[in-house]
């Protein structure tokens, strides 16, 4: 098993990426930390889910962009575990909302929830990850992280500033064997509960011909594509890779035959 005797601490654990993640790490042999800031219910069915793979699971409701309650909830993991070698930085929302309308309440709590986290919770960990030499920060993007796009001003922002702060992290810790990076991921068949994040679809529907023929592989991504994509940087398969990204987005940035010059 790929992260036997590890342990990893994963945001937005309760549903979509953040559930997949935590299934495939806990069949791989971790144990876990999951984390959600109030789906309590659907997190506990999901580490039951995980203790079924005979690894320990602690449950930890908590507002990742507040930093007190990141250092509270760390404190508390390490009551049970010794060392947290891994960390999936999850949370995320992505309203839509022309530039000129975006007032800086509605700014400053993207990047409360975006970009703060993954500051909060590395700096939280990273001390201990020192002192056992080892560590894997995992940073979820989008494609908000590669494009810009209109109406997503302080969700570009902060992925791209989030993608900045891994980069910082795996330079500053690697004389650690302290690793970061990034996944991107592209069009997910995820649950969407905030439907008014994705109007390119209100039309046309996701599995539609119209937006399936934008993606060379001709289908929108899984879970399972994304939490593997985690798997394999927060394992030592990807142990000479740091300060990078996989984008798991079907091609979307490939020319496909017919389309040549």
């Amino acid at each position: 098993m790929r992260l036997e005797g590890r342990t990893a601490l994963i945001t937005g654990a309760s549903r979509n990426i953040g559930r997949e993640v935590a299934l495939t790490f806990a069949r791989e042999g971790a144990n876990l930390i999951l984390n959600t800031r109030n789906s309590s219910s659907e997190l506990e069915e999901v580490a039951n889910e995980c203790r079924s793979h005979e690894v320990q699971v602690i449950t930890a409701i908590a507002d990742v962009s507040d930093e007190s309650s990141v250092n509270d909830m760390v404190f508390k993991s390490f009551e049970t575990f010794e060392h947290i070698d891994i960390l999936i930085n999850n949370a995320a929302i992505r309203p839509h909302k022309p530039l000129l309308d975006t007032s800086y309440e509605d700014w400053r709590e993207v990047f409360s929830i975006n970009l703060d986290p993954c500051f909060y919770l590395s700096r939280a960990l990273l001390p201990k990850m020192i002192e056992h030499t080892y560590g894997s920060i995992v940073a979820l993007g989008g494609m908000a992280t590669l494009t810009g796009r209109p109406n997503t001003a302080p969700v570009a922002s902060s992925k791209m500033a989030v993608l900045g702060l891994i980069k910082s992290i795996a330079s500053e810790f690697s004389q650690y064997n302290i690793r970061a990076n990034m996944v991107n991921p592209g069009s997910i068949d995820t649950e969407r509960i905030h439907p008014e994040w994705y109007p390119e679809y209100a039309k046309d529907g996701r599995n539609s011909s119209k937006h399936l023929n934008q993606i060379p592989l001709g289908r929108q991504g899984h879970t399972k594509d994304i939490a593997n994509a985690c798997l394999f940087l927060a394992s030592d398969e990807s142990s000479y890779i740091t300060g990078d990204q996989i984008n798991a987005v079907g091609g979307r940035f490939i020319v496909t035959p017919g389309e040549e010059d």
